[in-house]
Order: structure tokens, then sequence, then C-alpha cells
């Protein structure tokens, strides 16, 4: 008798029919009435052995596609030239910058992050999310003890150490540091093949383009306007040529007149703005702002302008604070950013022009 029979009886099922009880075991009639009985067996296992067989089959080829869909492959280099290759996308991801929080949400990765900075505010839900630290703090332990798949940051800077830790520990950074405003629609794209939600990053980015180029098509062939844009006081310090502020400067017909300088965020003197003479002088407000912008003569971070009254700036109170998260934070938020850039240059642009 073969094995696979003998496993069916081991099951229970066997096949005894009840006038067989008293005939000797060893007679011809025994041995015809097992023959018998064992065909019979078979016919009937037959039918239920194939339906076991459809069924482990139907099962085993539900488990492939369903890894199959867990596990897509992912290739993607990040902004500082790492590439990853990934089985699946991330599932518990910590973000290290308010910026990458908001791009995160914006590709449609939000429900994915355990862990963020101390200033992710934006948007509401981001709030609930732990803290793992700050710009110039991070916490290893806690970040570890998340267990994320994968952490996102902007750069290294004061961090460097902690983030050589958490890569000693085994954990993988993925760098997003958008320069210009196209790199952040890019960023939002590039996000959304990482977690696993193409469709809806790919829409949020489409929106951000066809935002920007109403501003930049509406902004063509404007008479310029020189700009300071003050990033911090004291020490006072400026953008370049290559930094995101000054891509939407330019984008809404603005000149940065220091934009050949070779630091991204350089210092300068005052003697140096003063004689360079800028129409505007424009800065992020450091506390929450209820309005985009606002003409801000009196705000105690242009004090030191007003010891130059024959700045132009200051002559025509062409002083500016702009809402420092929309303008700050290389976030899908930058729109209104830009927005805000365009319609304080555009004020200055018709307030000259009637001069």
């Amino acid at each position: 008798m073969s094995r696979r029979w003998m496993s069916r009886r081991s099951l229970g099922r066997t096949y005894r029919s009840p006038w067989l009880d008293g005939i000797d075991a060893n007679s011809p009639h025994a041995a015809r009435a097992r023959a018998r009985r064992a065909s019979a067996a078979r016919v009937a296992s037959l039918p239920t052995f194939a339906a076991r067989i459809a069924c482990l089959i139907a099962i085993g080829v539900g488990a492939l596609f369903a890894a199959a869909g867990d596990a897509i492959a992912i290739t993607i280099v990040d902004d500082a030239g790492h590439s990853f290759e990934l089985a699946r996308s991330p599932r518990r991801v910590v973000s290290l910058a308010p910026s990458l929080t908001e791009l995160v949400f914006a590709a449609g990765g939000g429900a994915s992050l355990v862990g963020t900075s101390a200033l992710s505010d934006y948007p509401p839900a981001a709030r609930a999310i732990a803290r793992v630290g700050d710009a110039g703090r991070l916490d290893v332990e806690r970040v570890i003890a998340l267990r994320p798949d994968m952490v996102l940051i902007w750069q290294r800077g004061a961090t460097s150490r902690e983030l050589e830790q958490l890569e000693a520990a085994g954990i993988r950074l993925f760098q997003l540091e958008p320069r210009r405003l196209d790199d952040v629609a890019r960023a939002i794209e590039r996000l959304g093949v990482l977690l696993g939600h193409e469709a809806e990053a790919n829409r949020r980015a489409g929106e951000m383009r066809a935002a920007l180029e109403r501003l930049r098509a509406g902004h063509a062939g404007v008479a310029p306007v020189t700009v300071f844009y003050q990033v911090w006081r004291q020490p006072l310090m400026t953008i370049n040529g290559r930094q995101i502020i000054d891509d939407i400067v330019g984008l809404c017909g603005g000149r940065n007149i220091f934009a050949a300088l070779t630091p991204l965020v350089p210092i300068v003197s005052t003697e140096s703005v003063v004689g360079a003479d800028p129409e505007a002088i424009l800065t992020a407000s450091e506390s929450a702002e209820p309005v985009p912008w606002r003409r801000d003569p009196a705000n105690p971070s242009f004090a030191e302008w007003h010891r130059h009254p024959g700045m132009t700036a200051v002559r025509r109170s062409w002083l500016y604070s702009l809402d420092g998260d929309a303008i700050s934070r290389q976030g899908p938020r930058i729109v209104a950013g830009a927005a805000a850039v365009c319609a304080v240059l555009d004020q200055i642009r018709g307030e000259r022009a009637r001069r």
C-alpha cells in the first residue's frame, strides 16, 4: 500500500465493511474483499484529495500575490547621492525637520510617522507625533526605541555625531534638502515613491507646480525690485543665489543684492547693505503671523536700518515681515510664501510708479 493512502488512514479514515467480520483474514475471499475495499477507498478519496491540492494551490498563490504586493522593490537616491534599494516601503518613519514632516504629509505618508522634531506643528496631526529632538540636539536613544525603518534628515549640521550613531545602529538615513522651488515638488514625488503613495504625491506636486507657474507667468517681464533678505540681525545674515528664497525673489521679479556671494547663508556687514541701498528689506517673522505678510517698519529686527534714514527701503517704509513658516520651510506651504513675496514686490512697484 502506498504512503499516500497510509497517511489518509492515519487521519482516522478507514473503509471497513461489517460483512467482513468473522472471515478468515488470510482467505481468498478476504483478500478479494481487501482489494475491493482498497480500490473503493482510492476512488472515493480522489475528489477529496484533488480538492485539497486545489485549496493548497489557491492559498499558496494568494500568499504569493500578497507578498508581491507588500514587497515591491524600490530604488531611490537621496539628495546626498546615497542609493537605497528597499524590498518594501518604510512603515515606521522619523522626520528630523518641520519641513520634512510637512513634505511627508503632503505625499500622503503621514500615518507612517512615528517620531519628528520639536517644531513640527503642521499639519495639526503632526502635533500628536512623538518628539525626538530639534536642530541642535537629537535624542538618539528615543529614536532607536521607536524602531524606525527610515529616518528623514534635512542636513547633518549640529547633529552629525548623533546621526552617525543612528547609522552605526543600522538605521537608514534619507536626506532631502530642496534648494529650489522645483525641488520641493520633486521631493513630494520622491517621498510618494518611497512611502508607497505615488498617486496622491503626484497630485499634490502637480498642484504645487501649477500654482508656482501662475505666479511665474504673472510676473514675467515686470520691473525688477532690489531686495535684501534678512535671515538674522546679530550677526547680520542673508542668502545667496543658491538658496530657495532667492528663487522666490527671482520668480516675483526681484533681485537679491547678495546673490553672488559664495556661502549659502553668508554673514554681511551693515555697511555693505547700506551701500547696496535695496528698495525692499524682507525678513521672516519670529512669531506666528495671522497674515502671510505685512508692512512692518516698527519690527525690532529692522531697528538698525532706522539709523540710516537715507536708505530707500527706510525712507519709503518698504520693510516687510513674512510668515516665517511659509517662507522658511522647504515644504508645500512655500507656495504661500512665494505668493506673499510677490504681493510685497507688487505693492512696491505700484507705489514706485506713483511717486
